[in-house]
């Protein structure tokens, strides 16, 4: 995962959330390719209750000399992130959740790797678990996250089946809050069914952000144009 997408209606909201929150979702600027380091709304408590902020997508820690690390902290894996030294803070700490609309994912199974847009079917909006943290050695401050990531066999084939932790809308504020096992908790959280299609390769320039990304493409049209570009795939393209 290292784009998504959160660009959101008050109808593709799921029961389970408090209508302030979803009154604030409805109310951002719509975002259709977030790359890392770009920011992103979350959904998180910092003791006055649930509230949506906007915060810098790769997690920085806070005892990190300089507010950036060499280290890829945009997605934290759940079986190692309460034991990791950049993660086992705010895993303990401060949790929070992405909202979001779907996220791109790249098939490296084909000749020519393509990205798909993965989405729930009922076209709702889906709620990944994340982490954030506060960077606040010099001015400007920092604030950021990271989405925690497992095995997931409900990503659709020939995708990897592995992407973002979800939850259901009710269960949003009980990860927020701290639940007793987190753990447990998330490795219960039943997860949606996803579907996916592919979509042009545009997204690879995190310049281009408006509604036509989402367009499905035909994947032998799509590598007729492909051809003829001399772009090799970077890190940011997975």
């Amino acid at each position: 995962m290292r784009r998504f997408v959160q660009a959101f209606a008050a109808d593709i909201m799921p029961g389970g959330l408090p209508p302030a929150i979803i009154g604030e979702l409805a109310a951002v600027p719509v975002r259709y390719n977030i790359a890392v380091r770009k920011t992103a709304v979350v959904i998180l408590d910092r003791g006055a209750g649930l509230c949506v902020e906007d915060f810098a997508w790769g997690l920085v820690p806070s005892w990190s000399p300089l507010p950036e690390t060499k280290y890829t902290t945009m997605t934290a894996r759940l079986d190692r992130a309460a034991r990791s030294r950049i993660f086992r803070r705010p895993w303990e700490q401060r949790r929070c959740v992405v909202p979001m609309n779907g996220y791109y994912k790249w098939d490296r199974t084909a000749s020519r790797p393509r990205p798909y847009f993965i989405q729930s079917q009922t076209g709702q909006a889906l709620f990944a678990a994340g982490l954030w943290d506060h960077w606040h050695k010099a001015e400007p401050e920092l604030y950021s996250f990271a989405v925690l990531t497992h095995a997931n066999p409900a990503i659709p084939a020939p995708l990897v089946p592995d992407g973002p932790v979800f939850l259901a809308a009710a269960d949003v504020a009980d990860w927020i809050a701290g639940p007793r096992f987190p753990m447990r908790f998330l490795s219960r959280a039943a997860q949606p069914r996803l579907e996916a299609y592919p979509v042009s390769r545009r997204i690879r320039s995190p310049d281009v952000d408006d509604y036509t990304l989402l367009e499905p493409v035909d994947a032998r049209e799509d590598d007729s144009i492909a051809a003829g570009l001399d772009h090799a795939l970077d890190e940011e393209d997975e």
